[in-house]
């Protein structure tokens, strides 16, 4: 009986007489809420879409409710302390270490991800709680347009996060994100510390950083001159490069800066609510995409997003980016456990520091 409905199968794709949806994911249905902090997703939910045909979005046709890595996080943990289940069903969240959290606090539902220890680049969760699923990379960038008047001042571009931050030719002219806000900035505020202690800090004040520009201001206010240098995610200014490129512009006022002391990579997890506190009650469908996330097809996506793939099949890189694995190799080590245990502690040394 199979080898016949086998034979017919094949007949009726030589035929094109199968319907689009048949041989993906048709099975997978209910409806789905994905938390994420990822701002360029829509070709990957469109993905899901087609992958999982029956499977329904369940935020006005999206899967996908974005906010800020600190917006979100503030909410899930007001929906804990209430006691009640969280409005989503999955997370795709730029900070590692509220995966940590999440699973102390037993809201994660495990799941495999098949010979993940030879697929991937980065560390998973032993009880597959947790698996990384895209890298975003914090860099410096800056204005070559403008090295020449830069100069004239006696202001140098940095070449490091260590000049960024101490080198008094800078003072009022860099700015990053508030690592209060941003998941990507804490990450990065965690690791500068860790290298170079809480002193870090007292030296971005006495530079009198600026900490409240989204990547689009900071943008602009490098291409204005307002700023010699920016903290930022590399994905911020390819993304920036290549809608410009799109539109038939070259961008010679934009360049990134990979830090000589090293860039800092975020692995950021994807994971899974539990029946018991998830919006939909629809963890076998979430377990399906999350593992389809982790496939050579969803990770090529990540790629177009600007994104780094944590999949070492995937060889290219986002757009106008460098070598995945060369990054790995001089990259600033992030502590995620220092990031979760240590968070109040953290914050509020960047408070004292730097924002009083």
């Amino acid at each position: 009986m199979k080898k016949l409905l086998s034979f017919v199968l094949v007949a009726m794709l030589a035929l094109g007489a199968l319907p689009a949806a048949f041989a993906v994911n048709e099975d997978v249905e209910g409806e789905l809420v994905i938390y994420t902090s990822m701002y360029v997703y829509d070709m990957i939910d469109e993905a899901i879409k087609k992958e999982f045909p029956n499977l329904t979005p369940g935020v006005s046709g999206s899967f996908f409710a974005y906010g800020p890595s600190g917006d979100l996080m503030l909410k899930v943990r007001g929906e804990m302390a209430a006691g009640r289940a969280l409005d989503c069903d999955m997370f795709m969240l730029a900070e590692p270490a509220f995966s940590l959290e999440l699973k102390e606090k037993g809201y994660l539902e495990p799941f495999e991800v098949e010979n993940a220890e030879e697929i991937l680049r980065f560390p998973y969760d032993e009880d597959g709680c947790w698996y990384p699923v895209r890298v975003c990379n914090m860099v410096l960038a800056y204005n070559p347009e403008l090295d020449e008047s830069w100069a004239k001042k006696g202001v140098n571009i940095p070449k490091s996060y260590k000049d960024f931050a101490s080198d008094p030719t800078l003072k009022g002219y860099i700015s990053m994100n508030n690592p209060k806000k941003s998941g990507t900035a804490y990450a990065a505020i965690v690791a500068l510390t860790d290298k170079y202690g809480y002193e870090y800090l007292d030296l971005l004040r006495q530079n009198r950083v600026m900490y409240d520009a989204s990547g689009s201001a900071a943008i602009s206010k490098l291409q204005s001159g307002e700023c010699a240098a920016i903290m930022i995610l590399e994905e911020s200014i390819l993304k920036y490069m290549e809608d410009e490129a799109k539109r038939g512009k070259e961008v010679t006022n934009l360049k990134v800066i990979y830090p000589e002391d090293g860039v800092i990579l975020i692995p950021s997890t994807v994971m899974v609510v539990s029946d018991e506190y998830s919006k939909n009650v629809n963890s076998e469908a979430a377990k399906a995409v999350a593992q389809w996330l982790l496939t050579d097809e969803a990770q090529q996506l990540i790629l177009d997003a600007y994104m780094h793939s944590v999949v070492k099949t995937v060889s290219g890189v986002p757009y106008n980016s460098v070598d995945t694995d060369g990054l790995i190799e001089n990259a600033i080590p992030v502590d995620w456990e220092r990031a979760y245990r240590q968070e109040e502690e953290i914050k509020g040394e960047w408070d004292k520091r730097v924002t009083q």
